[in-house]
C-alpha cells in the first residue's frame, strides 16, 4: 500500500508515520462552531420579561439628628440646651410627629443612674419615636 508507512522495494524496513491527520479534528471543531452560532442567539431572547417603567422620584431628606445629653447628676440637655424632663417630654412629642422622624441620640455620662436613663427611654416610646440610639465613645 502506498502511503501507508511501508516502502515498496525497500526491503522489510517500516517507518512510523510521524504526521497527524487533523480533518477529522478539524471537522469536529467547525460543527462546533456552527452549532454555537445558531444558539446563541437564540439563548439571549429564550425569556421575555415585561419590564417596569421606573419614575425618577427625588431622594428623601436625610432626617435631623437630635442629641438629648444627660450628665452624671440627671441634668438633661437637648442639642446642648438645659432642660427639664416635663420640657423633655414636650420635645419627643413634636419630634415624634415630624415627617421624616428625626433619629434621637441619647448621650448618658457613666456616672448616670439607669432609672432616669430608662424615664428617658419610656418617655421616648410613649411620645412615638421610633428612631433612638445611644452615643458611646470608642475604645
Amino acid at each position: 500500500m502506498i502511503g501507508s508507512g511501508h516502502r515498496i522495494g525497500a526491503g522489510n524496513h517500516t517507518a512510523p508515520m510521524s504526521e497527524i491527520n487533523t480533518t477529522p479534528l478539524v471537522d469536529v471543531m467547525l460543527v462546533l462552531l456552527v452549532i454555537f452560532i445558531i444558539t446563541a442567539p437564540l439563548l439571549t431572547h429564550a425569556v421575555k420579561i415585561d419590564l417596569p417603567q421606573a419614575s425618577s422620584e427625588p431622594l428623601p431628606q436625610k432626617p435631623e439628628v437630635i442629641s438629648v445629653a444627660i450628665d452624671g447628676i440627671g441634668n438633661m440637655y437637648w442639642n446642648d440646651v438645659p432642660m427639664v424632663q416635663g420640657e423633655l417630654r414636650v420635645k419627643l412629642q413634636q419630634v415624634a410627629d415630624k415627617k421624616p422622624q428625626p433619629e434621637l441620640q441619647i448621650r448618658a455620662d457613666k456616672e448616670t443612674r439607669y432609672q432616669i436613663l430608662a424615664e428617658v427611654m419610656a418617655d421616648a416610646q410613649n411620645a412615638g419615636v421610633t428612631k433612638l440610639g445611644f452615643v458611646s465613645e470608642p475604645k
